[in-house]
């Protein structure tokens, strides 16, 4: 081979590798090009999804809020029944919100949390003002003759007072007691909790809310709530609940096993600590029919806590209870 075809077969092979750098840098541009192109889609759907939760959930909101107004000039049945309508409107706006929760942003999904919050509190209010409770007189009974007569499982009367609204049920005001309510008893209702120390507390069936409010070293176990769940001022205490949200506010030292279809979140709150539900009970898949709670979805440990802002950080105010010290047997 003379020295013009070896020149010619190496001008080949340099033409050769520049035409597969020359096509590789081609190919690059190209997928590169459809990356962006995507990410452009995905952003734009993104921001579809998001402006129609936004008009939809304002058009609920906005429902709920005409209603409420509305009662001021009912009379008291038209007005239970108006409260009644709000009330499931506004389990569906939650549920609407957490199956939203994917492709919202944190600062929409506290927007929409706080304005459910003042939606709760509105209706709480109106329900007040619509339905008032009666008042009682009190009958000349020993104490020994009242507490003889009267069973632990018993629905506070309004004295006891402290209760959402005239149709809540619940404890006030305990110590070292054991509480039951049946399915029966509670019936949908909103339930409250308030100023128990040292009690155990079975609730069945499926309340609409339940409020738990200064409750000190106890164990609170309840059936599925079709709503929210909120907590104040507890600690020191053990809770086992199935709810749509949960809340909860001043809490130390408890334990929450938790199913929760939305995401759990705290605040100004301080060694809570959580797991998934262990509890169960022979009639919880009746109870969970009622509520319309998905049992394979479950957020337990999605918690938000909202006093922690540091971006890739976890809270220090709440920890995931170890596997091998959750708790398993709920026997009384």
């Amino acid at each position: 081979m003379d020295g013009t075809d070896t020149i010619s077969q190496e001008n080949e092979s340099g033409a050769a590798k520049i035409q597969e750098r020359l096509q590789r840098r081609h190919q690059a541009r190209v997928e590169d090009a459809e990356r962006r192109k995507e990410a452009k889609q995905s952003q734009s759907v993104a921001e579809e999804k998001g402006e129609y939760f936004s008009s939809t959930f304002n058009k609920e909101r906005e429902c709920i809020e005409l209603l409420l107004s509305s009662c001021s000039v009912m009379d008291r049945t038209a007005a239970a029944q108006t409260l009644d309508e709000a009330t499931g409107k506004m389990v569906q706006l939650q549920k609407f919100l957490n199956d939203s929760t994917g492709f919202l942003t944190q600062y929409e999904l506290r927007q929409a949390q706080a304005a459910l919050q003042k939606l709760q509190t509105a209706l709480a209010e109106k329900r007040e003002e619509a339905l008032p409770k009666k008042k009682f007189a009190f009958r000349a009974r020993s104490k020994a003759t009242e507490k003889a007569s009267k069973p632990v499982s018993d629905t506070p009367s309004p004295a006891e007072g402290d209760t959402p609204g005239g149709d809540a049920c619940g404890f006030s005001n305990k110590e070292n007691e054991c509480l039951t309510k049946t399915a029966e008893e509670i019936q949908k209702q909103d339930v409250l909790l308030t100023h128990l120390t040292n009690c155990k507390v079975r609730l069945f069936g499926s309340p609409s809310t339940v409020h738990l409010k200064h409750i000190t070293n106890c164990e609170i176990l309840c059936g599925p709530v079709s709503g929210s769940v909120f907590v104040d001022h507890c600690k020191d205490s053990t809770l086992a609940l199935l709810c749509q949200q949960l809340r909860t506010h001043n809490t130390t030292n408890t334990q929450v096993y938790l199913h929760i279809i939305g995401r759990p979140i705290i605040e100004d709150c301080q060694g809570v600590s959580f797991a998934p539900l262990s509890w169960s009970y022979p009639t919880l898949d009746d109870d969970l029919s009622v509520s319309g709670l998905d049992r394979n979805r479950n957020n337990w440990n999605q918690v938000d806590d909202f006093n922690w802002l540091a971006a890739g950080t976890p809270s220090p105010n709440w920890t995931l209870i170890p596997e091998a010290d959750r708790k398993s047997n709920w026997d009384p």
